[in-house]
């Protein structure tokens, strides 16, 4: 047990909420207790095992152009043994290891697989014919020449970047299934926090280096990181990692606290002195003391479960926050039936997941798990996919039942030609809500609040949906560490905790 005594209360153990208590009991006195609202760790990083199958909730490709976090998470699960060496891990000897993995993703459009980023090579002017390929090429043309000055909206950021015709060809759908709303209504804020750096230049400088020099190394620092070729990735998927976080920290005299819901923040004299967690399988009500408060939980449930109430203008900004929730369909097939023009026939196509820009389909983005790792599939003569839904919790999509939405993910499959009905064997549904923070909504007002809650002594608000910002995993562990780096330090400003991810160098997207 540790002999620590003041408490640092982590409401969420996702990556922020357990890199903060790792960070806190590594280098400060306070004790972590955190409380986790479900009954796994990880947060949307978690891996969810149906029948020995794994999924990998949103699919996470361990990279940073952090140092830091890139060393963090081999403390956990060593590299593989990629030489024949003794210094690294053979994978087929132990359970913790992080694979070194390729990086393969591509659109689906016209029934027909285009690289991504989109290349301009042969086989992309033979899918798309040389009519659409000259009007692709006098769009970012004149985009160039004449760009919009102002950028409104994600729609003007995508424009701006590639030109009208190729974002209506491979963005515009996608994006629109993601969030649920045009393009046109989404600030172009997404935009420069997913993709800021990529652009048709990038994509055809990347290609050209790619061919004249092969970099076996996984520091990839000089890449945008939507053009990286190799990324890491833990054998049993994302949730092993997090799994052996929980453990040293337990270990380390840290308290876990799972199915417990946290449904009240106690303020006084300008800081939280506690929390009422309410346990999810008794529904007993708890009061949980705190010196300090990690708040990875939701902003709008955060706001508005604050005691005494904040001033109403806040909780009005609070209420018309958005989130887009997310359904995964677990799809086990006893082989996949490629039909698009130039694909072999085999198993299962090479991809870590194929965004479907198809509209006449519901699914976003397909997960190939086999492709992620061998270890995620228990019979490797079987395919196993994971089919994406982008919804809104409560809407028709989301009350589907289990039965119905598996039907449909097999429905759709079939229709763009890469399964058939009779080579399903199995299947599974997971639903994970508020999955990702939405640029729209009452989000242009979203600085008052920060404002109010930077104010709050000994609260830190970090990671993704703490602070309703779309941070991949690394970005949501720099600002834990941040947050720690600056207790440490006693600076009270929370300005570089909100930086984290604005800068280049920390730009990366799953």
């Amino acid at each position: 047990m540790s002999d620590k005594k003041k408490i640092a209360l982590i409401i969420g153990a996702g990556p922020a909420g357990l890199t903060a208590a790792y960070e806190l009991l590594s280098r400060t006195d306070y004790m972590p207790v955190i409380l986790e609202e479900s009954d796994v760790v990880g947060g949307i990083s978690r891996t969810v095992n149906y029948k020995g199958n794994r999924m990998d909730i949103g699919g996470h490709r361990f990279f940073s152009k952090s140092d830091r976090v890139m060393d963090w998470w081999l403390k956990f699960l060593p590299l593989q043994d990629l030489t024949g060496g003794l210094s690294e891990v053979d994978p087929d000897e132990s359970d913790k290891v992080m694979l070194v993995r390729n990086r393969l993703s591509r659109i689906f459009y016209l029934r027909r697989f285009f690289d991504y980023p989109v290349r301009l090579n042969g086989r992309t002017i033979s899918n798309l014919g040389l009519f659409r390929m000259a009007g692709i090429g006098i769009s970012y043309i004149l985009i160039r020449l004449f760009p919009i000055r102002q950028e409104k909206s994600l729609e003007d950021f995508f424009i701006n970047r590639f030109g009208r015709v190729l974002y209506n060809t491979f963005f515009k759908d996608y994006t629109e299934k993601v969030w649920g709303v045009p393009c046109s209504q989404i600030k172009p804020e997404w935009g420069a926090q997913r993709i800021k750096g990529l652009s048709i230049s990038k994509a055809i400088w990347h290609a050209f280096k790619s061919i004249v020099s092969k970099d076996g190394s996984i520091d990839q620092k000089g890449v945008e990181t939507s053009l990286i070729d190799r990324f890491l990735y833990p054998k049993f998927g994302p949730g092993q990692l997090w799994q052996e976080v929980r453990d040293t920290v337990l270990d380390d005299g840290a308290e876990i606290h799972m199915s417990h819901k946290v449904v009240q923040l106690d303020k006084s004299e300008g800081k939280i002195t506690g929390a009422w967690a309410v346990n999810q399988a008794n529904q007993e009500r708890r009061l949980f003391s705190a010196d300090l408060v990690f708040s990875t939980m939701p902003v709008k449930d955060l706001v508005l479960g604050m005691n005494p109430r904040m001033p109403e203008s806040l909780m009005n900004i609070a209420e018309g926050l958005v989130y887009r929730d997310f359904i995964a369909v677990g799809v086990l097939l006893t082989k996949m039936n490629v039909i698009s023009p130039g694909e072999q026939n085999q198993l299962f196509v090479p991809d870590n997941w194929i965004y479907i820009q198809e509209s006449d389909v519901l699914v976003g983005r397909i997960q190939v798990f086999n492709n992620w790792s061998p270890y995620m599939v228990a019979d490797d003569s079987k395919v196993w996919l994971g089919l994406e839904y982008f919804c809104s919790e409560g809407d028709q999509l989301w009350s589907m039942p289990d039965e119905a939405l598996l039907k449909l993910a097999v429905k759709e499959l079939v229709a763009i030609g890469l399964a058939l009905e009779e080579d399903f064997v199995d299947g599974v549904v997971v639903r994970m809500p508020k999955t990702y923070p939405a640029y729209f909504g009452s989000y242009d007002q979203f600085h008052h609040i920060r404002a109010y809650t930077d104010k709050i002594e000994n609260l830190f608000l970090v990671g993704r949906n703490g602070m309703h910002k779309y941070n991949n995993q690394d970005h949501s562990m720099l600002t834990a560490m941040t947050a720690v780096d600056n207790i440490v330090a006693g600076i009270s400003s929370r300005e570089s905790i909100w930086t984290v991810n604005t800068e280049e160098e920390y730009h990366e997207e799953e």
